[in-house]
């Protein structure tokens, strides 16, 4: 009976306890669902807010940069097209950015801030839109370290250039002379008798008879004679117009004075050098027969040196008469000669369109032996400053010279300039087109020209489309369609006569 009570008392209260469990487990349900449906649009309003994906410009073909479509498919050689997307915009100033100020006279007189220029004159700026040469292109750092890019700041100091060209040693034209006999005759002796026999000045050259000298000599020994017999000024004149005979024949003084102490005529007299020097050509033997006004010898004063040295068309306004030179020799480099430049010649060579500037060099002690080949170094700083870059970073691209300069964060930019002389180390003198401190890239720099070229190419392509009524196609792909169609609506022979 007790246990019936029991049983009766508790199934009451383990129904209670089940709803109670039953009914918190159903809120707790729906509270989560609740929640899951009031996020659902949250989660999905932010995905669509957070999605930052890049705008896709065009699709081009991975083998082909060139081979452009306007939606996604395959190449012509069946591959997948690839995305070119839009790049990201920078927070740039709408402003133009001036890169420097010149002088309104000069665009070589740069200057970092304006003012005023040398002659008085407001300086005006240049905008960085003006000196551009080409697209801007954007490198990723990976690409841009793999590519072995490197960068150089532009730099401003002295411009020191240095000329180094070759020379040959030559004769000094206004110490070489020529011997020529005035009377023709026979050389009966010859004292100088081999090329490059060394003379002074009065030195026996060869002894000559002649038969007008012999007349002369019979002339001047019978004034001679009178006047000692009578010395009046008549014969005194007659004398000195006989003896001035003699030596207008290169007769010496002390050869007449030989005459005149022996008293009768000699039947040979002796010719000696007006010059000092070496003897540098001979035409002459022993027992010739010479006419008069032959040329018997080339005598050369070797005790001076000249150089004719070549330097460049564009090098010849840094050179100037009275500049000092340097000189070596092959057989000996260590020793350097220092002469100083002594003529400009003021027409340029035919065939090797050079200037041929000459140096003079003192050769007391013989070393320096004419038609030797010389090393010549001119040294033209003279205190000039201004900027250079490496001459390396410099693109030639026919009338243009264009060097890429790092705007940071990969960017590159193509920038014109204009060049001047040649520098020390490589270096090249920028005259327009940059400003000291900009960075510039030295190495790997034709890449990015083809980058920069390769998107210019590619961004008039894109603005030569007329429009979404080509989308899918490419220009080649259309003409290559139209020129099928119209080849399947001719007849064979036609085609071909249109081809021949």
């Amino acid at each position: 009976m007790m246990n019936k009570r029991i049983i009766g008392a508790t199934i009451p209260l383990i129904v209670l306890i089940t709803a109670v469990v039953t009914g918190s487990a159903v809120y707790y349900i729906l509270t989560a669902m609740g929640r899951g449906n009031d996020m659902a649009p949250t989660a999905k309003q932010s995905s669509k807010t957070d999605t930052t994906e890049p705008k896709i410009i065009f699709w081009k073909a991975p083998m082909d940069p060139t081979e452009i479509y306007d939606e996604p498919g395959k190449s012509k050689m069946g591959m997948d097209l690839v995305p070119v997307y839009e790049e990201e915009k920078e927070d740039e100033a709408t402003e133009r950015k001036i890169i420097y100020w010149k002088a309104p006279m000069d665009p070589t007189e740069i200057y970092e801030d304006p003012g005023k220029s040398k002659m008085g004159m407001d300086l005006v700026p240049v905008y960085e839109d003006e000196l551009v040469g080409g697209v801007d292109i954007r490198i990723n750092p990976v690409v841009e370290q793999n590519m072995g890019l490197k960068i150089e700041p532009v730099e401003k100091g002295f411009l020191n250039h240095t000329i180094r060209t070759y020379g040959h040693l030559t004769y000094d034209e206004r110490r070489t002379g020529i011997v020529s006999q005035k009377s023709a005759g026979w050389i009966e002796k010859l004292y100088a008798d081999y090329t490059g026999f060394r003379v002074e000045k009065g030195d026996p050259l060869y002894e000559i008879y002649s038969p007008s000298l012999l007349s002369s000599q019979e002339e001047y020994l019978s004034v001679y004679k009178n006047y000692k017999r009578n010395k009046s000024p008549l014969n005194k004149e007659l004398l000195a117009s006989a003896k001035k005979r003699l030596e207008y024949y290169d007769i010496a003084d002390n050869e007449i004075e030989l005459i005149e102490k022996r008293g009768q005529v000699q039947k040979t007299l002796v010719v000696r050098s007006p010059y000092r020097g070496v003897i540098t050509q001979k035409n002459v033997i022993e027992g010739a027969f010479v006419k008069s006004g032959a040329s018997l010898f080339t005598i050369s004063d070797l005790s001076t040196i000249w150089v004719e040295a070549h330097i460049f068309e564009y090098e010849q306004n840094l050179v100037h008469e009275g500049q000092t030179v340097e000189m070596t020799l092959s057989y000996n480099p260590d020793k350097i000669y220092t002469g100083k430049i002594s003529y400009i010649f003021p027409y340029l060579q035919t065939k090797t369109r050079d200037v041929i500037i000459r140096v003079s060099f003192d050769n007391l002690e013989g070393e320096l032996k004419p038609d030797m080949f010389a090393r010549i170094k001119i040294d033209t700083g003279s205190g000039k400053t201004g900027m250079f870059i490496s001459s390396q970073a410099v693109i030639h691209s026919g009338d243009r010279q264009l060097v890429f300069v790092a705007k940071g964060k990969g960017k590159f930019t193509p920038r014109q300039i204009t060049t001047g002389i040649y520098l020390e180390e490589g270096k090249v003198q920028v005259l327009t087109g940059l400003t000291p401190g900009e960075n510039i890239v030295v190495s790997g720099q034709f890449l990015l020209d083809s980058e920069s070229k390769l998107k210019e190419a590619i961004q008039k392509m894109i603005e030569s489309k007329s429009g979404p009524a080509k989308a899918g196609k490419t220009a080649v792909k259309e003409d290559s369609d139209d020129f099928f169609d119209e080849m399947d609506d001719k007849p064979a022979d036609d085609f071909f006569k249109d081809m021949e």
